[in-house]
């Protein structure tokens, strides 16, 4: 049997599909009859408008679509003339429905416009290596792209055995695809380590996958569903990805000169939170969350390998959250290697100062500590299971550490008041030495999250996002079973208060480039400088039991337990004169107040904040 496993646009360019590289190593080890080729659509696509353009649609407009357009579709829109064999499919009513993206709009019809071209060129260049199997992986903008290469590969050659899987098959999602697209013969719900081979063996011998659980198949005209796992795989079946391929396609592509590759590794899947308090708004599917993770020696000798092999020290993870022994049992290995790591990690934000300096040391540039919020009643309603406080603790932690910092700040939860918003939008100005959000936005509906799951959380009224309606010649019932984003009657704060989060947040991020407050210990006192833009250049000099208290403060506090911190360690204050020297200092803006926690805002350095080559993401030096 020949097998082309297929990663369409709108995966990012600059990297190999992790999905294809795990799934070529295990029909390597589970079925080594199978012939294995790949095809990297996204790659070949940039190769594509690099050509046809001549040069004007380079790797940069491709990310743009992709990391751009996810909400509004427009990655889907760009390939669903081809899908349809229509070049006009309903391009006026999604011209009109993107007009806010401004000057993507005209990319992204520039791009359609080529993209009859490329799904032919697709088809032809999978159809030359004779496959028997073409499996195509779904997440996000991916779905449209590989339905019409499919459909083409099928038109030509019937006998092609079309599969699709991936992200965006599970679940619902997945039958609503098969049963309304009939030349795709197999959909594979859920993770595939186990149920592609499974799936493999019944194709080569000719029956019907009945057993194989998560497969959608046709028996006759009739769509069939199998019953998706309940349990989730072992880190055993989750063998090292294979790159080889996308490499070498890499080194001799006319996009390298454009592009700066990085490795896409797994150390974990799931959440260890999540499995036990999922995040309200988190669309994770529930039937995989549960958490598992490689050992650390494992990951430790995949990471290395794979970066020796391909002369790459540029990582990113896959994973949700990191596992806590990677904190005692891999950060000091990748310390002690000497490699000139990095590595971009998720987090929880409740982690501690040594191991914050752990994550730097190691080589981990970048984290997403899941931070979206300010607001302890806020972080509750999501069930995130840690404080505004703790939020800027971490935040003032990597500044220290030099740690790029990815997070939003969300709003829109059902059961928030103004009154959650305006204390933190009066205190956002003091936080501008500290990394900003990436924007303030409302979220979204996701498929599988427990306000999606549980309308009487607040969210009654689902309806897919207007884009799968622009882009799919399906009913409305079909686009809910198909849809991964929805709409919903807004919740929580709106007009005046909406406004003056996304204004704040906009100065922030404008003033955080040119902001610094720091703190440097002296003999008898330290003193904190003030280099904020919008604060007058001033020098704090704190003494005594002052002085004691903010270094304190370095750890979310309460009046009462700071008050008693300070006594045990012999600084006799009253609490009431503790208190107005808070007041104080949330005046001058050296301390964060929220729901009576405080947290000290200098830094103990002063960083040199510098733009990245990708995004307005910050860094330090």
């Amino acid at each position: 049997m020949r097998l082309c496993l297929v990663a369409m646009p709108w995966m990012a360019i600059d990297t190999p599909s992790l999905a294809i590289g795990i799934l070529r190593s295990r029909v390597g080890e589970v079925s080594p009859n199978v012939d294995v080729t790949e095809y990297h659509g996204a790659l070949h696509w940039g190769e594509y408008l690099l050509a046809a353009t001549g040069g004007q649609l380079t790797p940069a407009e491709y990310m743009r679509v992709a990391d751009d357009g996810i909400i509004q579709g427009v990655g889907d829109w760009v390939f669903a003339g081809s899908l349809y064999d229509d070049p006009a499919w309903h391009a006026t009513a999604l011209r009109r429905h993107t007009a806010s993206l401004g000057d993507l709009v005209p990319v992204a019809e520039q791009m359609r416009e080529l993209a009859d071209g490329f799904v032919a060129q697709a088809t032809s260049d999978i159809l030359s290596r004779d496959p028997d199997v073409v499996g195509f992986t779904t997440s996000f903008m991916q779905t449209v792209p590989s339905l019409a290469v499919a459909r083409h590969i099928k038109r030509l050659r019937p006998e092609v055995q079309i599969v699709l899987g991936g992200a965006h098959c599970d679940g619902s999602m997945g039958h609503a695809l098969h049963r309304n697209h009939r030349f795709v013969d197999f959909v594979a719900r859920g993770e595939g380590e186990v149920t592609l081979p499974a799936l493999l063996a019944h194709i080569a011998e000719g029956t019907a996958p009945r057993a194989v659980a998560g497969v959608c198949w046709w028996d006759g005209d009739r769509s069939q569903a199998n019953p998706e796992n309940v349990g989730t795989i072992s880190p055993d079946l989750i063998p090292m990805p294979t790159y080889d391929s996308w490499f070498a396609a890499m080194d001799v592509s006319p996009t390298r000169e454009y592009l700066s590759p990085y490795l896409y590794i797994e150390g974990s899947r799931g959440c260890w939170w999540g499995e036990r308090h999922q995040c309200t708004f988190c669309g994770l599917n529930p039937a995989t969350i549960g958490y598992r993770s490689k050992p650390a020696d494992r990951f430790w000798n995949e990471l290395t390998t794979l970066a020796a092999r391909h002369q790459v020290l540029d990582v990113m993870t896959g994973d949700n959250i990191i596992d806590h022994a990677y904190y005692r049992d891999l950060l000091p290995r990748l310390v002690e290697s000497g490699w000139d790591l990095k590595i971009q990690f998720e987090a929880k934000a409740n982690v501690r100062p040594d191991q914050v300096a752990m994550l730097a040391a190691a080589g981990v540039h970048a984290v997403q500590f899941g931070i979206e919020s300010l607001n302890q009643r806020v972080l509750d309603l999501m069930d995130k299971g840690v404080s505004g406080a703790t939020n800027i603790r971490v935040l003032r932690l990597s500044e220290d550490n030099a740690l790029t910092v990815m997070w939003n700040y969300l709003y829109g939860f059902p059961g928030e008041l103004e009154a959650d918003y305006w204390p933190t939008i009066e205190q956002m100005p003091a936080l501008v030495h500290l990394q900003p959000p990436s924007g303030a936005m409302r979220i979204l509906l996701e498929r599988f999250s427990p306000y999606f799951e549980r309308p009487e959380l607040g969210f009654a009224e689902r309806v897919p996002l207007p884009f799968y309606r622009h882009i799919y010649d399906l009913p409305d019932e079909e686009l809910f079973d198909l849809a991964y984003y929805f709409n919903s009657r807004n919740a929580g704060i709106e007009g005046t208060v909406e406004n003056a989060l996304i204004e704040a947040v906009a100065q922030w991020r404008k003033d955080y480039p040119v902001s610094s407050l720091f703190m440097i210990d002296g003999p008898g006192a330290t003193t904190v400088h003030d280099r904020r833009r919008g604060w007058p250049e001033q020098d704090h000099v704190l003494q005594g039991w002052q002085r004691a208290a903010y270094r304190l403060l370095e750890r979310p506090y309460r009046v009462l337990a700071l008050h008693k911190r300070l006594g045990e360690q012999g600084h006799h204050v009253q609490q009431d004169e503790l208190q107005g020297w808070l007041a104080q200092c949330q005046t001058d803006g050296l301390v964060f107040n929220d729901a009576a926690n405080y947290v000290a805002l200098a830094t103990n350095d002063v960083a040199v904040h510098l733009a990245t080559e990708r995004g307005e993401q910050v860094v330090h030096a």
